[in-house]
């Protein structure tokens, strides 16, 4: 099961130019496998998300990697995104699902919550995500998750869920071990020392070390 783990790109929350951050992105896909890239804007208009997706998402459809766009749904659907994630403040998991229609991902935040994990499943989501498992620098950790939770769930539910928070090429291992299905990973890879393609290279390394 660990063997089988892939990478799940956040994006950086503001990105000021598009055009030059896809170079850095593109980069990054060169290092190795990566499953999805989320762009997470944090305070910025409508009219700046849309640039940045307009620029970035064709880098990572033409090298089959989802495009995921984070908490809004609505756009998610203007923009030919591949899916959206909502967290739980966001919107419930059905509205979302009846904006983006029945064609696209849906990925649900669930914190360190088994039930919410639970709804968010039997309701139709396509992923879960559990988290923070390490201190981020991106996002205040609210609700700090155990390994336990991946543990549980990757041995009862089909269901693939993604492990977030503050998680490097340092840290990932035991992650991994515990049956997580993808890592999210921002800074980890952003603000890694020798750059974004080496530290995809060094994640996918360990993804096909580990013990299944």
């Amino acid at each position: 099961m660990a063997a089988d783990c892939r990478l799940y790109l956040i994006s950086p929350e503001r990105i000021e130019h598009p055009s030059i951050f896809a170079s850095e992105l593109r980069a990054a896909l060169d290092g190795g496998d990566v499953a999805a890239f989320q762009l997470r804007l944090k305070n910025v208009d409508d009219a700046a998300i849309t640039r940045a997706a307009d620029t970035l998402r064709p880098v990572c459809q033409q090298r089959d990697v989802a495009f995921i766009m984070n908490d809004r749904p609505d756009l998610a659907l203007k923009l030919d995104c591949d899916g959206v994630h909502i967290g739980q403040d966001d919107m419930p998991y059905a509205e979302a699902r009846r904006i983006v229609g029945p064609n696209r991902q849906v990925g649900v935040t669930c914190k360190a919550s088994r039930d919410l994990a639970m709804t968010a499943a039997e309701s139709g989501a396509d992923y879960v995500a559990f988290g923070a498992f390490f201190p981020s620098n991106t996002k205040t950790v609210t609700t700090p998750a155990s390994l336990e939770i991946i543990e549980w769930w990757s041995e009862l539910f089909e269901i693939p869920c993604v492990a977030i928070g503050g998680i490097t090429v340092e840290n990932c291992k035991p992650v991994i071990a515990a049956g997580a299905d993808f890592l999210a990973v921002a800074g980890g890879v952003w603000n890694y020392e020798d750059g974004p393609e080496a530290a995809v290279r060094a994640f996918n390394d360990l993804f096909s070390v580990m013990p299944s």
